[in-house]
């Protein structure tokens, strides 16, 4: 990049005063109004020669402002290369030349069932990983996507049978009270929680995928998302988390060092970098074996960040650890009151003088036949920090239940999600147990006996069907079957030209089976994933009159007046 460029810009940029701040030029404004094409901008630029060269391309007598090519060039680091929008763009909060923040992109995904990450594996298993298959959809790709979406399959499960559902418990003011399990795409399944729970959750604790790394190919059933696309895959996920938390709620979040620090600048953006309470780090085990060989200190712990919806009403209950009768303080003294703050000295691990880290030791929990990295010791103290009893817990992550379950002996209302067909049998074995009155994890401490029931709902598939077919298709014949079914059942993109597909079929016989299934999987249309509420009495899609009425009690109170 020229010097005398530079210079040029800066000084043509500096007589729009909505640029400059005390003299300084603003780099965030100058990409804010480019990507609006704001018109003095545009004549700002068209008035010096070189900036008209560089910036505009001719065509046919009119100049077209390559506006791509000026956020590049505003965008390099040695273009005011102090500002915080050079430093977000170092460390990868973008996606090609846009920022995510200005981004309308929806990353989706999918579990690809054969693969799953299962706890309790061999040795031999431990090298398997957890695989997805994600798209990224286009602003202009979106047009349903996120509404409100039609429940099936609807049962209430208590600790001796299942039953079909009858209705939702709600309290004197409608709210619903149940505890809820939620089949389908997290994203999808939050954005309809919305419209009942919008402001009403406590507490949110999840526990997303690490984007550990693996090995990439054209298919995209890996074990990681690619770097942006994780950002933007989570940024979708946290704004909506937002929007359902209480002004007095809390999220934590619990990555490695993957991506936790790229997570703390993207929820600084998110929830306000005021709202930062604390970074936990929670030692997850003990060294031993052939992590000890490792030339490098070793890395031992999961990060957990902790942020409030807003810092002036969050509400922090702490707990107090009993003096022994023989407690005597430094100094011979003999202390007076309840005891000291759980918080101080959690597990008898210090605070970081700074009062932002808290160091958290907790063992690698075996629950019956459940291993997972979530312990209920754990998630018992962050749900006892910041709700009461019947205050809602949720958890978009929810694998083996662990955060339902600690809930639910805490009597907590909680509501999970998940998608993957291993993990909610799994949450369902755990449950039931823990209705039943289990004693593991923290069913002594709390003196849990066993209580309660829980309500299953599924998102009503559409396309959903058929991505699943897509996924799970052995060979190139089934996938030919199923281009057949979709022509005349599935609802297919815009882009997609019937014909123009058949007269190439081909081509398409002579790509490999992988590449076939990506091919179908992009023709399907994902705003129709699942059954838009909105459209539940068209008979197309087969609503029965029972998940009709079960929907329309379910949305009353937010789309019926």
């Amino acid at each position: 990049m020229r010097t005398n460029l530079l210079y040029s810009l800066k000084t043509i940029l500096q007589k729009d005063e909505r640029l400059t701040s005390e003299g300084e030029l603003l780099k965030n404004k100058i990409i804010e109004i480019a990507l609006k094409l704001d018109k003095n901008l545009i004549k700002l630029l068209l008035s010096d020669k070189e900036m008209k060269k560089v910036f505009f391309v001719d065509v046919e007598g009119t100049l077209i402002f390559d506006k791509d090519k000026f956020l590049r060039f505003v965008s390099n680091k040695q273009f005011l290369p102090d500002s915080y929008t050079s430093f977000k763009n170092k460390i990868g909060l973008v996606v090609g030349d846009e920022f995510i923040s200005g981004k309308k992109e929806v990353v989706l995904s999918w579990p690809y069932k054969d693969c799953v990450l299962e706890g309790g594996m061999t040795k031999e298993d431990q090298k398997r990983d957890e695989i997805f298959w994600n798209e990224i959809l286009a602003s202009d790709e979106i047009s349903r996507l996120l509404d409100p979406k039609v429940f099936t399959n609807a049962k209430r499960i208590d600790k001796n049978c299942e039953h079909k559902l009858d209705k939702f418990r709600t309290d004197e003011n409608g709210d619903i009270k149940d505890n809820l399990i939620i089949k389908g795409n997290n994203l999808l399944a939050l954005h309809s929680l919305k419209k009942r729970f919008a402001g009403k959750v406590k507490l949110i604790y999840i526990d997303p995928p690490y984007n550990t790394g693996g090995i990439d190919d054209t298919f995209r059933y890996n074990d990681s998302f690619n770097h942006s696309t994780w950002l933007v895959f989570m940024r979708n996920r946290l704004e909506v988390a937002k929007d359902l938390l209480s002004k007095e709620g809390a999220i934590y979040v619990q990555l490695d060092y993957n991506e936790v620090h790229y997570c703390k600048v993207l929820m600084d953006e998110i929830f306000g970098r005021e709202n930062f309470q604390r970074e936990i780090i929670w030692r997850i085990g003990w060294v031993s074996g052939y992590k000890t060989a490792d030339k490098n200190w070793i890395r031992n712990h999961d990060t957990i960040l902790f942020y409030s919806k807003n810092k002036d009403s969050l509400k922090f209950y702490k707990k107090y650890i009993p003096y022994s009768k023989d407690y005597v303080r430094r100094d011979g003294s003999k202390p007076e009151g309840a005891g000291y703050p759980y918080e101080d000295t959690w597990n008898c691990n210090e605070l970081d003088p700074l009062n932002s880290i808290a160091i958290v030791s907790f063992s690698k929990e075996k629950v019956g036949n459940f291993k997972g990295q979530k312990n209920e010791a754990l998630i018992k103290r962050i749900i006892e920090a910041h709700t009461k009893e019947g205050d809602i817990v949720l958890d978009f992550f929810s694998g083996t239940g662990t955060t339902a379950s600690v809930a639910h002996k805490l009597k907590r209302q909680w509501i999970t999600v998940e998608q993957i067909d291993v993990q909610i049998n799994k949450q369902f074995s755990r449950l039931k147990k823990t209705l039943k009155g289990d004693q593991i994890g923290i069913s002594k401490e709390v003196g849990w006996k066993g209580d309660g029931d829980f309500v299953y709902l599924e998102l009503m598939k559409w396309n959903e069907n058929f991505v699943e077919k897509i996924q799970k298709a052995k060979t190139k014949e089934e996938l030919k079957n199923l281009w057949k079914t979709m022509k005349e059942k599935a609802f297919l993109s815009y882009k997609v030209d019937i014909k123009t597909v058949d007269e190439h079929a081909k081509d398409f016989t002579d790509l490999s089976i992988e590449n076939q299934k990506r091919f179908l999987l992009e023709c399907l249309d994902k705003n129709h994933l699942y059954v838009n509420f909105s459209e539940i009495d068209d008979e197309e899609y087969g609503v029965s009159e029972e998940d009709k009425r079960m929907n329309k009690e379910f949305y009353k109170k937010s789309i019926y007046k």
